[in-house]
C-alpha cells in the first residue's frame, strides 16, 4: 500500500515563551515492510536543525527557539510504501521455554529490552498474566496471540483516562487507558516472562479503512503505539493490542525504545511564565498500492 502521512504538533503558550528546546524522533526507517519514498520535517518558525542517532537507532532532529514566541509548529510529512510482513513461522512454532533458552546465548544484543523502566515495571500483576498466557509449553504464536487478545478484551480504550505521567500500576488497577498504556502493559508481561520486547511509536491508517475484523482501527488520529517482540533468529514481530491484531500494511513504524519516553515523537522544554497547550493531528491516507 502507498500512504501519505501528515503529522502536526503545535505548541501554543499563554504568555510568550522565552526559549524552547525540542528533539523530534520523526524519521521513519526503511525496513522489510516499509519503504520511505519522501520525507521532510518542517518547523514554524523556520529554525536550524542538528541531527544525531540515539542508542536505539532512531534518527533525532534537535532544534531550539531562543527568541520570544507564542506558537511553535512541527510538521512531519512522509510518503511511505508498505508491504505485509512475512512472519517467521518456524520461530513462532517454538515453545516459549525453548525461545528463552535460545536468547540466553545472545543476551548482550537485546539486554535493554528485558529490563524494567520507570514507565514499564515488571513483576506485580504482570506475573500472573505471564504464567497464564506465556506458559513455558505454549508456542510463541499461541502465547503472543493470546496475550494480545487478553489485553484488548480486558482493558477499555478511554481517551483522556491517562497521560504521560500515569503510573502503570494505576492502568492495571483501573484497566483502562490508551494505546500507550496497552503497549506498556504488554511490554511488562513479556519482559516478566523473559521475552525481549520493545515499544514502537508510529502511525496507522486513518478512516475509512477497517481492520481485518471489520472494526475501524483505533488510534489513527494521533501517533499510535504497539509492541515488537524478539523471536529466535533475532527477528522482531509486531503486535497491536489496541486493535487486537498482528501488525500489517496499515502500520508505519517511526521510532523504537524501551517505552514511550524513549520513543516519544516530539519532546522538550520551554522557559516562560505561562502555561502551554499542545495539539497533535495525524492523517495517514491511502493513495495507492505498492509497486510490484
Amino acid at each position: 500500500m502507498l500512504f501519505e502521512i501528515r503529522h502536526t504538533t503545535e505548541y501554543r503558550y499563554a504568555e510568550p515563551a522565552i526559549e524552547a528546546y525540542l528533539e523530534a524522533r520523526l524519521t521513519p526507517p526503511n525496513t522489510a515492510t516499509q519503504r520511505i519514498i519522501e520525507h521532510s520535517i518542517e518547523i514554524e518558525p523556520e529554525l536550524p536543525t542538528s541531527t544525531y542517532t540515539d542508542v536505539f537507532g532512531n534518527p533525532v532532529s534537535f532544534f531550539s527557539q531562543t527568541l520570544r514566541h507564542r506558537r511553535l509548529v512541527v510538521r512531519n510529512l512522509a510518503r511511505v510504501e508498505t508491504r505485509a510482513p512475512e512472519l517467521p513461522e518456524a520461530a513462532l512454532a517454538l515453545p516459549i521455554a525453548e525461545a528463552r533458552q535460545v536468547f540466553s546465548s545472545a543476551l548482550l544484543d537485546y539486554y535493554d529490552y528485558l529490563l524494567p523502566t520507570d514507565a514499564v515495571p515488571t513483576g506485580g500483576p504482570a506475573t500472573s498474566w505471564a504464567r497464564k498466557y506465556l506458559a513455558a509449553g505454549k508456542t510463541l504464536r499461541d502465547g503472543l496471540g493470546a496475550l494480545n487478545t487478553a489485553i484488548y478484551e480486558k482493558f477499555s480504550y478511554v481517551p483522556g483516562a491517562t497521560d504521560n505521567s500515569t503510573p502503570l500500576r494505576r492502568v492495571w488497577k483501573e484497566q483502562r487507558g490508551v494505546c500507550q498504556d496497552y503497549a506498556h502493559v504488554m511490554l511488562s508481561v513479556l519482559r516478566t516472562a523473559g521475552l525481549p520486547a520493545r515499544y514502537v511509536c508510529g502511525y496507522i491508517e486513518t478512516s475509512p479503512p477497517r481492520s481485518a475484523s471489520g472494526r475501524r482501527l483505533v488510534g489513527s488520529v494521533a501517533t499510535h503505539a504497539w509492541v515488537e517482540v524478539l523471536v529466535p533468529g533475532l527477528t522482531w514481530v509486531a503486535l497491536d493490542p489496541t486493535n487486537n491484531q498482528w501488525c500489517a500494511e496499515q502500520h508505519v513504524a517511526v521510532s523504537f525504545g524501551r517505552d514511550s519516553r524513549d520513543a516519544a515523537p516530539v519532546r522538550g522544554t520551554f522557559k516562560g511564565t505561562g502555561g502551554q497547550v499542545m495539539k497533535v493531528r495525524v492523517n495517514m491516507k491511502r493513495v495507492g498500492w505498492a509497486s510490484a
